[in-house]
């Protein structure tokens, strides 16, 4: 095991700040994440222009490089050797916090391997401002971030998600908002609760809350602007389910639609019921239990 004291540093080698920026208002930022951002020796950016803007308003003058996903390869060597030389580093993202749906996982294994002390300031973290203003169930949540662009990729992470009772934390790009809705949709119902949260933090923050069915119409009346946090209502069968399959494991088809009819169930409910929790057609279950 390794521990880590992170204010009682090995002199000989500087610290890694994780920190924070606001996710629209400006106002957001903390007291100590400027301070820090003013102290070290370098910021590590995931776009050094758009941080600028950031450091121009609180009159922020440290010396930053471009710390991304397409060169954090070599970027990561250069900055462990960095915090090895003693100089303290901080990572930002554009916004929210580093790691988070952005770069920062890799660097901060990389310091952990090397015995590099990673400290994290608290800040703005833009699913969990949603959350909590969703007025759906806040804990316990399930944040999943972006969903893959790939439609059948997106429709398998989706069923693996229906399995889920707890709120689930999305987050998707405008021009890809209606497609996912209606992906959703073919997955967790019509009628499941969700809440599309636009541009939080800014002057037009704006909370849309319904089933999916209604948000799909809403994203289609509208001009859909601005980057989203979609939080939807856990799976409240999703216990059930799982109960049922771990009932239903190890028996044959033929066997599983007998044990729901001797529950009370007819015998075409019961084959519906089979088809659902394997994720096929009912006339293919009807077809094996009638041995057709």
């Amino acid at each position: 095991m390794q521990e880590q004291h992170s204010f009682t540093a090995d002199q000989d080698k500087g610290i890694l700040y994780l920190v924070p920026t606001p996710i629209g208002n400006l106002d957001d930022m903390t007291f100590r994440a400027i301070k820090t951002l003013k102290e070290v020796d370098l910021i590590a950016a995931e776009n050094p222009s758009h941080t600028q803007q950031l450091l121009n308003h609180f009159e922020i003058d440290t010396k930053k490089i471009s710390f991304r996903e397409d060169n954090k390869d070599y970027r990561i060597d250069e900055l462990v050797q960095t915090l090895n030389d003693g100089q303290n580093v901080a990572q930002v993202s554009d916004a929210g916090m580093p790691s988070i749906s952005d770069p920062g996982q890799e660097l901060v294994k990389a310091c952990v391997d090397n015995n590099i002390n990673v400290v994290p300031l608290p800040g703005a973290n833009a699913g969990l401002t949603a959350l909590i203003a969703s007025g759906l169930v806040p804990q316990p949540f399930y944040f999943f971030g972006f969903l893959n662009r790939k439609n059948s990729d997106q429709i398998s992470e989706l069923e693996e998600l229906n399995q889920h009772s707890e709120t689930l934390i999305f987050y998707e790009a405008p021009h890809r908002l209606n497609k996912t809705l209606k992906n959703m949709q073919k997955v967790f119902g019509a009628d499941r609760q969700a809440v599309l949260c636009r541009e939080l933090t800014k002057k037009f923050e704006e909370f849309d809350r319904g089933s999916i069915s209604e948000l799909i119409e809403w994203t289609e009346a509208n001009q859909v602007r601005g980057e989203f946090v979609v939080i939807v209502d856990g799976n409240k069968n999703a216990t059930q389910e799982n109960q049922e399959q771990d009932e239903l494991a190890g028996l044959s088809i033929q066997e599983q639609v007998d044990l729901f009819i001797g529950k009370g169930m007819k015998t075409n409910a019961a084959i519906k019921e089979v088809a659902k929790l394997h994720k096929v057609k009912k006339q293919e279950i009807y077809n094996i239990y009638h041995e057709i």
